[in-house]
């Protein structure tokens, strides 16, 4: 244990300064701790790296379990299981024959097809965290890949755990898993509560409590010869509960996570190694297979179930990197010697190679898009915004509300009680059902694509009230070309003027105030009591010059 916590101590002292320099110029974080890894390896050994990533990646393992929201994700599910699979088949089988092709044996082919196949939960989570809150579909879509993909890897653990591929051996650890699930059911719907109750409202008695479970499923594991990484997963779910009811919990359990994450890039590029020949090209080709077929290949079968080109394209840039459970598998095939340290190298230097390259992509996924699109590289299909959506044909001056929250319901109440019709266009698959019931006119689909707002027939409005703060949905909505004038939502002053030079109406910057007062200023522009160019200048007469303090 003395010489883990000298590895930590040894890994942070390093990554310091590269995380300075990260904080100073707000780079993204990922590449800098990998490259903090890389100079850490020549001051620690790599026996304590391989145990301390396997800790580090089953306590991350554990957070995405417990983050893990079943019921946000269920509206995607049946879409994320096909591409899951059909991604995992073709880019694996190609894997395994990047490994024959260049003479490595069947056996340990396999696990550059698992690399390949299998992404990074750990990684994509923590680029898309705020994707997933801003693009709701995306979001949903990327994290029920990942959920799909994790459940793979845990029944691969199992299977290859068994250290053999005789029957037995196999159905034993299947059961074991089988068992994990149940146990971690049964702790979520019983036991938990009662932890609760027990706690009497104390966060740190609850955080002890899930800390306990954890120590208990994995030490479970440990006794029945399960790898940890099912014990962790498993005792994630067993905790999965209501949010805000253990606000406190989870608040704690996601600052354990930013620590983990940090070890977990840290011993990524700790393992790296001087590759030999044959490693960079074992890893050049896991590179190509995971950065560019794999993401391809999702891209295509989302749009062939009726995907719009951009979710397709965005879902599919965030799994483009090796997966912490190919990692795990590998360690493992490695201390048991079913894995030669030649492929075990060239799967370190793939992952390290994709999380930074995954990290340049999320941070570029629009232009990466954009220059697709603008190729023709890139045609989408629109069934499942047809689908889902509800318009009546030839509507002319009516106002489109995007999104459907709290400042979304009061705008189409405030049209309503005009007698003025609208079209509301959002992206949330939570608040569809409540849109269908509540709103004659609709368009379910990612408000950055053209065929959306043609759906919403905006070339015929007369008003178009944004919700959303987000600046790229802003940009786009001032780039359509369309005759409406356009109210949009910042979070900073300096964003609201940006977007009113370009042709914005008025800009939302306060949240609650601000939304109350825009129902007061749309009614008034229905009903004829304010002019456009009124609003406008009231509102440049209001907003401070930029930088103003």
């Amino acid at each position: 244990m003395a010489d883990l916590l000298t590895t930590v101590s040894v890994l942070f002292i390093v990554a310091g300064p590269f995380l300075l320099v990260a904080n100073r110029f707000k780079l993204p974080t990922v590449p800098l701790l990998i490259v903090a890894g890389l100079f850490s390896g020549i001051f620690v050994q790599e026996e304590l790296t391989l145990e301390l990533a396997q800790y580090g990646i089953a306590l991350l393992v554990f957070w995405f379990g417990v983050k893990t929201e079943l019921d946000s994700v269920r509206t995607v599910l049946k879409d994320s299981e096909v591409a899951t699979l059909a991604q995992i088949v073709v880019v694996g089988s190609l894997g395994i024959g990047l490994g024959l092709v260049l003479g490595i044996p069947f056996q340990e082919s396999i696990y550059l097809g698992i690399a390949a196949a299998l992404s990074s939960t750990i990684v994509g989570a923590f680029l898309l965290q705020k994707e997933m809150q801003r693009n709701v579909v995306r979001g949903r879509l990327g994290e029920s890949i990942h959920f799909v993909q994790d459940l793979i890897a845990v029944i691969l653990l199992l299977v290859l755990g068994a250290g053999t591929f005789e029957l037995d051996p196999i159905a034993t650890q299947l059961g074991y898993g089988v068992l994990f699930l149940i146990g971690a059911a049964f702790v979520n719907r019983y036991i938990f509560d009662l932890l609760g109750r027990l706690a009497g409202g104390s966060s740190e008695l609850m955080i002890v409590g899930a800390v306990s479970i954890l120590v208990l499923f994995i030490g479970a594991a440990r006794l029945t010869e399960v790898s940890i990484i099912v014990g962790a997963f498993a005792a994630g779910l067993a905790i999965r509960h209501d949010r805000e009811r253990h606000l406190d919990l989870f608040n704690g359990i996601e600052s354990i996570k930013d620590f983990f994450v940090a070890i977990f890039f840290l011993t990524i590029g700790a393992l790296v190694t001087l590759p030999t020949p044959e490693t960079l090209l074992l890893a050049a080709g896991l590179v190509v297979l995971t950065a560019v077929v794999k993401p391809a290949v999702t891209t295509v079968v989302l749009i062939y179930q009726g995907y719009e080109a951009r979710s397709a394209t965005l879902t599919s840039l965030g799994i483009d990197q090796v997966s912490e459970f190919s990692l795990i598998i590998a360690i493992q095939a490695l201390l048991l010697g079913a894995l030669g340290q030649t492929v075990f190298d060239a799967i370190i230097l793939a992952a390290a190679m994709t999380m930074i390259t995954s990290s340049l992509s999320q941070r570029f996924d629009e232009r990466i898009y954009q220059v697709l699109a603008d190729r023709n590289l890139i045609v989408g299909r629109h069934s499942k915004i047809d689908a889902s959506s509800r318009v009546p044909e030839g509507m002319a001056g009516h106002v489109i509300v995007v999104g459907y929250g709290r400042q979304g319901r009061k705008l189409v109440r405030a049209c309503r009680s005009l007698d003025q019709a609208c079209v509301v266009v959002e992206n949330d698959p939570e608040v569809r059902q409540i849109v269908r019931e509540e709103c004659e006119a609709f368009v379910f689909g990612d408000a950055m694509d053209r065929y959306t707002w043609e759906k919403a027939q905006a070339g015929s409005a007369k008003l178009i009230l944004s919700t959303v703060p987000y600046d790229p949905i802003s940009k786009r909505i001032l780039e359509l070309g369309v005759d409406a004038d356009v109210v949009l939502n910042a979070t900073e002053v300096d964003t609201a003027l940006d977007l009113m030079e370009e042709g914005a109406l008025y800009v939302v910057v306060s949240d609650l105030l601000a939304g109350e007062q825009l129902v007061t200023y749309t009614q008034a522009i229905i009903s004829g009591e304010m002019t456009p160019e009124e609003l406008r200048s009231q509102q440049m007469a209001a907003l401070p010059p930029k930088n103003s303090s």
